[in-house]
């Protein structure tokens, strides 16, 4: 018995890709290791991780293109959040298999 095999459309193939991207940098795999932990804002960030401001806000912005993370906004504040828990388990489970002996 054979299962009809179905392609991935270019638009899928493409968000794949870009996640698998985002994964791929090691500011921005720490930066949603951070969030996937609390929300925090870009101050806490650049706190947090000893980052630049101008790096944070640089990769917060490919984060949020590619709807990885949301923001919402406390007076003059922005708050960031993972936007999709489905990538935090994707990146949780990696860091999880790379931590086995």
């Amino acid at each position: 018995m054979h299962n009809k095999y179905n392609d991935l459309d270019k638009e899928t193939l493409f968000i794949v890709s870009q996640t698998f991207k985002a994964l791929g940098d090691p500011t921005r795999i720490r930066i949603l290791h951070l969030l996937a932990n609390r929300e925090c804002s870009v101050g806490e960030i650049v706190e947090q991780l000893s980052l630049g401001q101008s790096t944070v806000s640089h990769q917060l912005r490919f984060l949020k293109n590619l709807r990885l993370v949301k923001s919402r906004r406390v007076g003059t504040s922005m708050y960031y959040s993972p936007e999709d828990e489905h990538v935090i388990n994707i990146l949780e489970k990696t860091i999880q298999h790379s931590s086995h002996d």
